[in-house]
């Protein structure tokens, strides 16, 4: 009966997700964090278990709806700025609401994955974070490396001469390699010497992120004046048990991997495990990213729930640990179990999420749209971290756009986290911000 008493908590946060996600890069920590400054002060309200069930409710219902935003609004996040490549690309052969559909899919089998996992996730956990914590620095750097060597030249055959030629080879991979170097800058500025205010501390990234993934995007559906053609809603989906199967792997593979390694998002992780099991269909990798993102999001928190071997990734669990420790295994399998249905309760809202993004963007001209969600994005960044905030943004958004430009990933952008994490952790990073007259 104690655990029964967490449930309507957790649906309540996964009901409040469900409303925040739609609101494009609009991110759930931004939110959670605002949640336990309050429940700092309103202990006699609110336990440790019900924030936690509730925060628990929020980061599923985020995971499964934030791909809304993502393909119909066109404001991705480090975590769904892969979905939408594929899923713009449907959402303009009429099939947006089956790249939203095809990523719940996703989600759901990334909830399966966790439940199969929880009694043996201990035990796995426990010993791989034993062998690979001493290795963090080098395993990071190897995987910049390989972000980087992946984006190989393209082109070469444009020019009526050799050095137009190269030009034309090495372009994209030239601003890729551009792009991660700025943002890793940006991060070591941001970790040395943010201009956001101390007391919004816990917001430090949101602006970088929204300048570097958001902006850009909205920004370039305002230039071209993208037309979206009317929307198919179909009665089913074009994915058989096989497809679904293997997407669902490799998303795990790619989601686990990001929940449990520190810096890794679920871009990373999912790109990654696209490149093991050699993805080449749209559908299989649209529903590998959803359960990516999801395994990514969620399984970070799980895994701060785990009775035995307790790992705390940064995000809700990072922040939730400083005011509160879980106890026992009674609250882990509670846990496991409210992830299963607060899954299942968000996929429903997607079906419903997904059709009301439909009749706006058949309703309204899609230029007003993203128009609305440049003054929206930058009225959440003004609201969370101030002018400091703003400065940030502006900065980040020509990172963000050259990727844009010259045709590279945009993972690249992810440097503003890869960089200053691994040089810190290789014992480099006051090093490097003394080099760059930070401290």
């Amino acid at each position: 009966m104690e655990y029964l008493s967490l449930v309507p908590y957790a649906i309540a946060g996964t009901l409040l997700a469900s409303t925040l996600a739609l609101v494009p890069a609009l991110h759930v920590y931004n939110i959670a964090g605002i949640f336990i400054l309050f429940a700092l002060n309103v202990q006699q309200f609110i336990g440790g278990n019900e924030l936690a069930m509730l925060l628990l409710g929020m980061i599923v219902g985020y995971a499964m709806l934030n791909t809304v935003s993502a393909i119909f609004l066109g404001a991705p996040d480090d975590s769904t700025v892969f979905i939408v490549l594929p899923g713009q690309k449907y959402l303009l052969m009429s099939r947006g609401y089956e790249a939203a559909v095809l990523t719940g899919i996703g989600g759901l089998g990334g909830i399966l994955v966790l439940v199969v996992l929880s009694p043996v996730a201990s035990t796995i956990f426990g010993a791989m974070r034993a062998i690979v914590l001493p290795h963090l620095h080098w395993i990071l750097a190897v995987i910049i490396t390989y972000m980087l060597m992946a984006e190989w030249p393209k082109g070469g055959d444009h020019g009526a001469t050799g050095l137009a030629r190269l030009w034309d080879a090495w372009k994209g991979l030239g601003a890729g390699i551009l792009t991660f170097i700025l943002s890793g800058i940006l991060g070591i500025v941001l970790m040395y010497k943010s201009p956001v205010p101390v007391d919004m501390s816990f917001q430090n990234l949101l602006p970088a992120f929204v300048g570097l993934f958001a902006v850009p995007w909205v920004l370039d559906n305002i230039l071209s004046g993208t037309e979206i053609p009317k929307q198919h809603i179909p009665t089913t989906v074009d994915a058989p048990p096989g497809m679904i199967a293997r997407g669902v792997f490799s998303g795990a593979l790619g989601g686990l991997f990001a929940a449990f390694f520190p810096v890794v998002t679920g871009g990373i992780g999912g790109y990654l495990a696209g490149h093991a099991t050699a993805q080449r269909d749209d559908r299989v990798f649209i529903i590998s990213q959803g359960a990516s993102k999801f395994l990514y999001y969620v399984g970070a928190f799980w895994l701060f729930f785990l009775p035995a071997a307790r790992i705390t990734k940064g995000g809700m669990s990072g922040m939730l640990a400083t005011i509160y420790t879980p106890e026992g295994p009674g609250l882990y399998y509670t846990a496991v179990a409210l992830i299963a249905l607060c899954g299942v309760l968000s996929f429903f809202l997607l079906l419903g999420y997904a059709r009301a993004a439909v009749w706006l963007v058949e309703k309204i001209n899609y230029r007003y749209i993203s128009i609305a969600t440049l003054f929206l994005l930058i009225a959440l960044v003004f609201f969370f971290t101030g002018v400091g905030g703003l400065a940030v943004m502006l900065v980040a958004t020509p990172i963000g756009w050259l990727p844009v430009l010259w045709g590279s990933r945009r993972m690249n952008c992810l440097g503003v986290l890869l960089v200053p994490i691994t040089l810190n952790l290789a014992g480099l990073g006051a090093t490097v911000a003394g080099w760059l007259g930070l401290i």
